[in-house]
């Protein structure tokens, strides 16, 4: 379980730093309110990016991002919408999400602008 944990970690920050090199503003990491969590929370421009990390050291049952099912993208919607109350923003808000694969001291990562719509799109 620690190894997950790390790798989740250490999945999240490789995520911020390609997230920073394309030009967002991060806001928050691992922000956590009642019992969800929203992995990043960016600036891109003017629209609020709601950012789901998925980080494997594998893919053999499957690319990471394909693990955001439509429980977790409830959840991240729910999350967001409390992250907005909290922060009392009223941007546009955008789902994305970043799949980083680490195996054999090779880094691979796929960052899905738009992954998915809170109108379930």
């Amino acid at each position: 379980m620690e190894e997950k944990i790390s790798i989740g970690k250490w999945g999240e920050l490789e995520a911020v730093r390609l997230l920073r090199s394309k030009g967002y503003h991060i806001l928050d990491v691992n922000w956590i309110f009642l019992h969800l969590e929203i992995d990043i929370v960016a600036m891109d421009g003017e629209q609020l990016v709601i950012v789901e990390v998925k980080t494997r050291s594998t893919n053999r049952h499957g690319e990471p991002e394909m693990f955001v099912n439509k429980k977790k993208q409830s959840r991240l919607v729910r999350a967001a919408n409390l992250y907005l109350q909290h922060k009392h923003l009223t941007n546009e808000v955008r789902f994305d999400v970043v799949g980083i694969v680490r195996a054999n001291n090779r880094l691979t990562t796929q960052h899905i602008a738009g992954a998915f719509s809170p109108y379930g799109g």
